[in-house]
């Protein structure tokens, strides 16, 4: 069974979310979730631990892409 990357990418209010992806992010994290419903909920430990809180929802947005690793990866 292959597991999934949780790809969270943060953005500014100012990129529409069909815009946001790695190449214009502010800041792109990745988490390997062990399915497609973890990518969902995968995030919110990463992002509760991190620095990042504190400016969210003021000038960004967080956007949540899940991706199949391949098996042996």
């Amino acid at each position: 069974m292959s597991d999934f990357a949780a790809i969270i990418l943060i953005c500014i209010k100012s990129v529409t979310q069909d815009a946001c992806d790695e190449t214009n992010a502010v800041d792109v994290l990745s988490k390997r979730v062990s399915s497609e419903l973890a990518c969902t909920n995968g995030w919110q430990e990463v992002i509760a631990r991190g620095a990042l809180r504190e400016g969210l929802a003021s000038d960004t947005y967080i956007k949540t892409v899940c991706r199949r690793i391949p098996d042996g990866q």
